[in-house]
């Protein structure tokens, strides 16, 4: 049996990082990889475990097809290794850091991957950007919108809430992995 792509995917803020660190060494330990996406932002930049690259550069990576999948999202370019495609074949999980408004194209390439959508109260949200220092207030209030608007309805997705305990969030993400509850 292959390994499944686990999708994870959410507002900007919503804790995908967090999360994923928060059960980086159970799902190395499983077996499981974990992905550093490649972005167009600077390695300096606070919050995401990224592969910081200039625009010139991740173009040059995605014309030599270094990426499975890839997108653009709030100015930047996002890059997911192609390697992901051989731990795939291996029968690891693999989990990612995706993107919503990607997800129909990355279910064409991965039909049985499992889409996991991390939600979070707009409130909670709001003070997460803020506190993140990345955007000014009109950038965060278009985030907020956009988030208002990308809502997934009656896409196959698994939901966790990540308003409150990281920990809790983690040990519901580690029971679907375990469980295959998306497969």
């Amino acid at each position: 049996m292959g390994g499944r792509l686990i999708y994870l995917m959410g507002a900007s803020g919503s804790g995908k990082d967090s999360l994923l660190e928060a059960v980086r060494e159970r799902v190395l330990a499983a077996g499981g990889r974990i992905v550093r996406r490649v972005v167009t932002r600077s390695p300096e930049a606070v919050g995401e475990d990224a592969l910081g690259v200039s625009p010139e550069r991740f173009e040059q990576l995605l014309a030599e097809g270094a990426f499975a999948l890839h997108w653009r999202a709030n100015g930047l370019a996002y890059g997911i290794p192609r390697q992901i495609d051989d731990w795939l074949v291996d029968g690891r999980d693999v989990l990612i850091n995706g993107s919503r408004g990607h997800l129909a194209e990355a279910r064409r390439r991965y039909p049985e991957l499992c889409a996991v959508l991390l939600t979070v109260e707009p409130q909670v949200l709001r003070q997460r950007l803020l506190a993140r220092g990345r955007e000014t207030i009109e950038e965060i209030e278009a985030r907020l919108a956009r988030n208002a608007r990308l809502p997934l309805d009656g896409e196959d997705c698994q939901r966790l809430d990540n308003s409150a305990s990281l920990a809790q969030t983690a040990e519901a993400l580690l029971r679907l992995i375990r469980k295959r509850a998306c497969a």
